[in-house]
């Protein structure tokens, strides 16, 4: 069911989870051959995506959506060839999108508690391929609406620009985003800071906005804070830092590490920060990839981390281990991946769990 009421899921309630809280499902959208992301390396995304399905269906469902019936039969050929993956926690949805980047076009859930139990609803922001890089996007705008009939659940409409991995929440009232991003012309160029942030507050139920400044090399979507840092608990934040001055990333990310030592949660207290390696510079066609350690997803019972042959892998996947004693930090080889200029939690979406 579709709202447009001017009551707002704040008002009504609901809140964003952090990415830690249970979940319900993770949600994927498949790549297709004609794709713009990847030209010519359908098939070894297509490998990447069954491995995602493996990792995280031994912990939660996985909801697919697919662009077409030919993409349906390609993927349940993969699950049944599989020894890893359940298939019986692997389900396709005819959702068509151009893109595989579900984590900027799929749905943000929310969650309210409602007597003695919890309820979900969607929120569908707009989505314009980072600034409108890359069209057509009109499908890919349109999942969010599709997830919320296929569930049943409320879905708001703020009706202004945003992508899921420019933000990042502690479940508890604060959200962290970039002014690169957030404040581009090139989303929503007649709002100001204050109106951005009321939206926030509005439409994810945030009481703290956070701004760090801007991203690393080589990311097209202006600078997501998914590949600068995120939340591990309600007061603690992993961010990346490059120790070679010489590095284009050096002065942004040090100017990242110095607000982030500032800042302070919805309650007051300061964060506590962590900082993770950057790999070497990676790159494709001469072209600087955006190569990070902060772009894994929390599911159920493991952290997918993207790694990249780098001597700084194994200090990437030790320190979240720290931070996660109670999960699996699994490794995902990505450098196929990141040559379409994302990486694992680019393509993933988290559904909370309510029952």
């Amino acid at each position: 069911m579709a709202s447009n009421s001017a009551a707002t899921p704040r008002k009504l309630g609901y809140r964003m989870p952090a990415e830690w809280e249970p979940h319900a499902a993770t949600w994927l959208t498949w790549p297709r051959r004609a794709g713009a992301s990847f030209p010519g390396g359908y098939d070894e995304m297509s490998r990447y995506w069954v491995r995602m399905a493996a990792l995280l269906s031994r912990y939660e469902d996985v909801h697919v959506n697919t662009f077409d019936d030919e993409v349906a039969a390609e993927i349940r050929e993969h699950v049944a060839r599989s020894r890893e993956i359940a298939g019986e926690r692997v389900f396709l949805h005819p959702i068509p999108a151009y893109e595989p980047w579900c984590r900027d076009h799929g749905p943000i859930f929310l969650t309210r508690d409602a007597g003695d139990r919890r309820e979900l609803a969607v929120v569908d922001w707009g989505y314009n391929a980072w600034g409108g890089k890359y069209p057509p996007f009109d499908l890919d705008d349109a999942v969010p609406r599709h997830v919320a009939l296929l569930l049943g659940v409320p879905l708001f409409e703020p009706g202004i620009v945003l992508e899921g991995g420019s933000i990042d929440v502690n479940g508890r009232g604060t959200l962290l985003t970039t002014e690169s991003c957030l404040l581009n012309p090139n989303r929503n160029p007649r709002l100001a800071r204050g109106e951005i942030e009321q939206f926030l507050r509005d439409y994810l139920g945030v009481t703290k906005i956070l701004w760090l400044s801007g991203g690393i090399a080589g990311d097209d979507t202006d600078g997501h804070i998914d590949d600068l840092a995120r939340f591990v608990n309600p007061t603690t934040v992993v961010t990346v830092v490059e120790d070679d001055a010489s590095d284009e990333n050096f002065a942004p990310l040090q100017e990242n590490l110095r607000r982030l030592r500032t800042m302070a949660d919805q309650s007051g207290k300061p964060l506590t920060v962590v900082t993770l390696p950057m790999p070497r510079p990676k790159y494709h066609e001469g072209q600087r990839l955006p190569a990070c350690y902060a772009n894994f997803y929390i599911a159920n019972g493991v952290v997918l981390v993207p790694t990249f042959d780098d001597a700084a892998d194994a200090q990437a996947v030790a320190t979240l281990q720290q931070l996660f004693p109670d999960h699996r930090i699994a490794g995902v080889p990505s450098l196929d991946l990141i040559r379409g200029l994302g990486a694992i939690h680019c393509v993933t979406q988290q559904q909370p769990k309510v029952s």
